[in-house]
C-alpha cells in the first residue's frame, strides 16, 4: 500500500480534486486507513472484490435442488 506519507499525499491530491470540481464529502461518513470496505453489499480490498459472505450462502442455498420439480 506504501507508507503512510504516500496515503496523505493521495488524500490530499483527492481532497484538492473534489474542492476544485466543488464537490465535498462527508467525513463522518467516510473511512480511512482501512484494509476493505463494504460499498452495496460488496466487500472492497485491496487487491480483491467479492460478495458479502451471507449473501454468497444464501445464492448457494437457494441453488441447492434436490430434484427436477424443483426447477
Amino acid at each position: 500500500m506504501g507508507t503512510e506519507e504516500e496515503y496523505n499525499k493521495i488524500v490530499k491530491k483527492v481532497s484538492r480534486k473534489l474542492a476544485k470540481n466543488h464537490l465535498c464529502i462527508k467525513p463522518e461518513k467516510c473511512k480511512w486507513k482501512v484494509r476493505e470496505v463494504e460499498f452495496i453489499e460488496v466487500v472492497i480490498e485491496l487487491d480483491e472484490i467479492k460478495m458479502e459472505e451471507e449473501k454468497v450462502k444464501g445464492i448457494l442455498e437457494q441453488l441447492t435442488l434436490k430434484e427436477v420439480k424443483d426447477i
